[in-house]
């Protein structure tokens, strides 16, 4: 009869927790436009099938530089920021196996033994008596059947924020391979202009000395040999500028990736590395939904909806059982002996009557989900604008290039006629000198402009949610 008791109870466990009262989740209708926007700014972005999009790229496939690559690798491996995502993930996992587990029964062995003497006047007058007592149950302490949901709706809650901790450490990993590539095409325009710089110094440092002779010779005035050492002091600091910021990204690569990063795998400058795969947003901006800081939204969502489910079931009865099968003796030689079975079996319920806690627990429950469906609604907003924006640099960036790289040749040709005008006599060093300060500064906005194209590569690949190892 105890034996049937027990499975009687397993299958319990299995029938009783279909009920909730959870609200039915409908995913809400994502607040953006359905199409990229339109204008000037995009008419040069790619829609079409002339660029893959990006879902149908991995990491390795978009990044294609062997060097940074294998800086990848490294980084997730030894990233703290991702490996504590990691743990955040494990954490969660755990979280949810315990509430789940709280649908099922704990069945738990206890044997006990006793021992006590009573005194003469509790038994026969002067024969004090010894009792002995011991027993071994095998039993369910206080095991709530799951009538309406409660437990199960926690369950659900639970998992939907294990979920979303899942997603969101694909968002760090997403983000982390977008600033390690970010972080390695500053190092090689930094590094690009740190060898202008040096270029730029030898040619000034040549020039200054051509004229440092003539103002020996007495040919050109001192006001001339200042105005010629005025580039050369500025090629000096950029130098000493760039040398700095090369430092700086080279540390803050090693941040990224965790440990120093060999010199053998660190760019020369922007023309030695091979740049990011160009990529189409596609067609409409459904592919955000895919995006996993907006399916971490989401899950939280859901979780939200299934907390309303348990305060709901708050408000009603709670069942639990406490139930016992074993043997008891007064002898430990005779506990499994013929005729010690025992068995115990104690439903309990407990309805509540006046509980201002549960009404306010289940008001609380109803504007988290409000709040949660808020930030999903900013996610979408927000990564629509995020790809808005990048599709506009990536529309407006091939004609900034071509008039950069239009201005650089005019400004040079213009220092080139402008130092044939100074050694013919016919102009000051004036004009040479902002010549050569206006080429120089229309280089380095060239390199920057490269670095700009380059790393808008990156973001759009990042933000329209790739960039997971696969």
């Amino acid at each position: 009869m105890s034996k049937q008791l027990l499975f009687l109870l397993i299958g319990m466990t299995l029938v009783l927790g279909g009920c909730s009262l959870a609200p039915e989740y409908i995913q809400p209708v994502a607040p953006m436009q359905a199409e990229w926007p339109q204008g000037e700014a995009y008419q040069s972005v790619q829609t079409t099938a002339e660029f893959p999009v990006v879902t149908e790229l991995g990491r390795q496939e978009f990044f294609t530089d062997i060097q940074l690559q294998q800086i990848m690798e490294l980084a997730l491996k030894n990233n703290r920021d991702l490996r504590l995502a990691a743990l955040n993930v494990e954490r969660a996992r755990a979280l949810y196996g315990i509430q789940r587990a709280e649908l099922f029964p704990a069945v738990n062995v206890v044997g006990v033994g006793s021992k006590q003497r009573n005194s003469a006047d509790l038994t026969t007058p002067g024969n004090p008596q010894t009792v002995e007592q011991y027993g071994v149950n095998l039993g369910v302490a206080a095991w709530e059947i799951d009538f309406f949901g409660r437990l199960r709706n926690l369950k659900d809650q639970a998992l939907e924020a294990y979920l979303a901790t899942d997603e969101a450490r694909r968002s760090t990993q997403i983000a982390l391979v977008g600033e390690i590539a970010k972080a390695y095409l500053t190092l090689a325009a930094d590094e690009e202009n740190r060898k202008l710089s040096q270029m730029t110094l030898a040619a000034q440092q040549d020039s200054y000395s051509l004229i440092q002779k003539s103002y020996d010779a007495g040919i050109v005035t001192e006001l001339e040999l200042r105005q010629a050492q005025i580039p050369l002091e500025v090629a000096r600091g950029d130098i000493a500028r760039y040398t700095q910021l090369v430092a700086q990204d080279k540390n803050a690569l090693n941040l990224l990736v965790g440990e120093t990063v060999l010199e053998e795998l660190l760019p020369q400058d922007l023309s030695s590395i091979t740049p990011p795969r160009e990529i189409s947003a596609g067609l409409n901006s459904e592919i955000l939904l895919q995006r996993p800081d907006i399916l971490a939204a989401e899950h939280q969502l859901k979780g939200a909806y299934a907390s309303i489910g348990a305060a709901r079931a708050a408000f009603f009865p709670r069942i639990s059982l406490t139930t016992t099968v074993g043997t008891a003796s007064d002898e430990l030689s005779g506990l499994f002996g013929s005729g010690t079975d025992t068995w115990s079996f104690a439903p309990q319920i407990s309805a509540p009557i006046f509980d201002a806690r549960t009404w306010a627990a289940y008001r609380v429950s109803k504007t988290d989900r409000e709040i949660a469906l808020t930030q999903y609604e900013k996610a979408i907003q927000t990564a629509f604008r995020d790809v808005a924006d990048t599709l506009a640099v990536q529309g407006t960036i091939d004609q900034q290039l071509l008039a950069q790289q239009a201005l650089v040749t005019a400004l040079s040709e213009t220092y080139r006629l402008s130092e044939i005008r100074y050694t013919q006599g016919l102009d000051s060093y004036l004009g040479v000198l902002n010549a050569q300060t206006s080429r120089i500064a229309a280089e380095q906005g060239l390199i920057t402009l490269r670095l700009t194209k380059f790393a808008n590569r990156v973001r759009l690949y990042t933000v329209l949610g790739a960039g997971a190892a696969r």
